[in-house]
């Protein structure tokens, strides 16, 4: 299909629809790609969910990025965690791939937290990293700029764009992330552990939330290389020892000695505050060994979605039950989340909730598990809202290799209206610590820094 909007009135009202998508402005740049907010519609008047979709450019993709790209969409189709930037719907065009996704809107401030509300923040962290490595992926690009809150104030890890796979006795070598959160292993050009890399960057992290600062600066990389490589920073008079005495651990320069992800969830000053929810999280997103029964899906959705043309409940509920990723999955979780979110406003008050929450395969192969259960329906909540057809039938065709939906091609807005838009969004405008990966244009100076200084 091709996408609702044209040039004229994306130009004139700076609007452009992708699918059950508006695009709205620009809250994010990179190499190859652009984040837009985005609103999801059900019908015209009534918008169910804001969400990001990260649109990339194939054209200006060599192969390799192109893998990259690939992989990300992989490893993001099997990470479902409440502290984790979630994936609802991959599209494609000829020229773009679309990936929708959760948003969050709130980014973590800068200055320095207490310190317990810094171990609120981390624990949180602590539960999705784990639950990353139990699945043998490493994000390789921990920074504070990667941590995005909700609209709850918890945790969501955003950018899995320079994640990968990892075997426990393999060691990876492709130097990637922001260089004064990266490990010393990878200024010294040698093949790294991945999760021992990014508990260097968590090390980091918790100096970051706690002190507002970074440990290792510098105004060259020459300079930050050599102060990573000595391993020495500050500590600032207010910090705990218990503290210290865990940042420390984290930032040992010969990674055999550094702590390790289940001994830092040990610590003393994890745990000096009780706290169920980081245990009650931890528990439920650990990696199972059998797969768990299949519950059933929430009807009350399903109704409520038949009621738009050209849905289909076998198409739905395939959807959902097999994760494709595609425009009916992506609506009805978006649907099920404005239940669990706000149940007594749009659409929750409208439909009927089944008593057990969707879930999904739980399995050590996928790394797929369950969602958190609802709040329990008020009674007022029982008879659904027949919505006015707003739109037009979305043919789905499904890519053999990808698993890609399929959508016609749609102009962005020109730099310079992006440039405008940039400036009406001063929430976004932080001092980003750029990510380096091996096709971007630091990445040569960092290679010949590490061959002069080897």
């Amino acid at each position: 299909m091709a996408t609702d909007g044209s040039k004229s009135s994306a130009n004139s009202g700076g609007l452009v629809r992708v699918g059950f998508y508006h695009l709205e402005k620009t809250i994010g740049k990179g190499n190859f790609a652009v984040v837009k907010l985005a609103t999801h519609i059900i019908t015209k008047n009534e918008a169910i969910h804001k969400v990001a979709i990260k649109i990339i450019d194939k054209t200006h993709l060599d192969e390799d990025n192109l893998k990259k790209i690939l992989r990300e969409i992989q490893i993001m189709k099997m990470l479902h965690h409440p502290h984790i930037i979630e994936l609802y719907q991959v599209m494609e065009t000829e020229r773009m791939i679309y990936l929708v996704t959760e948003y969050a809107n709130h980014l973590v401030a800068h200055g320095r937290m207490s310190e317990k509300e810094a171990r609120h923040k981390f624990k949180q962290i602590l539960t999705a990293i784990k639950y990353c490595h139990e699945r043998h992926v490493v994000h390789r690009d921990l920074k504070a700029e990667n941590l995005l809150l909700d609209e709850n104030m918890n945790i969501k890890i955003a950018d899995f764009g320079f994640s990968n796979y990892y075997e426990s006795d393999k060691m990876l070598s492709t130097w990637c992330g922001s260089p004064p959160y990266a490990a010393p292993e990878l200024f010294e050009g040698r093949q790294y552990n991945g999760p021992k890399a990014d508990v260097w960057s968590l090390g980091v992290v918790l100096y970051v939330l706690v002190c507002g600062a970074l440990p290792f600066d510098g105004s060259t990389l020459h300079s930050l290389r050599n102060r990573v490589l000595a391993g020495k920073f500050r500590i600032p008079y207010f910090m705990s020892s218990e503290c210290e005495h865990l940042i420390r651990h984290m930032l040992i320069v010969d990674p055999a000695k550094r702590l390790t992800l289940d001994q830092i969830i040990k610590h003393k000053w994890i745990h000096q505050e009780q706290n169920d929810e980081f245990s009650v999280v931890l528990k439920k997103f650990a990696v199972c060994d059998k797969v768990e029964e299949e519950e059933p899906i929430c009807e009350g959705v399903i109704e409520y979605m038949l009621q738009l043309p050209a849905f289909k409940r076998e198409d739905i509920v395939c959807s959902v039950k097999e994760n494709k990723f595609d425009q009916y999955s992506a609506m009805y979780h978006l649907l099920w989340e404005k239940i669990k979110t706000h149940h007594r406003t749009l659409v929750p008050q409208n439909l009927p909730v089944a008593t057990q929450p969707p879930q999904r395969k739980a399995s050590i192969t996928t790394g797929v598990v369950e969602k958190s259960p609802p709040a329990e329906p008020s009674a007022e909540s029982e008879q659904p809202v027949t919505p006015k057809p707003m739109f037009s039938p979305i043919p789905i065709v499904q890519l053999v290799t990808e698993n890609l939906e399929k959508f016609g091609d749609v102009e962005l807005e020109s730099d310079e209206e992006d440039r405008h838009t940039e400036n009406t969004q001063s929430q976004y405008h932080v001092v980003r610590r750029h990510t380096v990966g091996p096709d971007n244009a630091d990445a040569p100076r960092l290679a010949l820094l590490v061959e002069i200084c080897s």
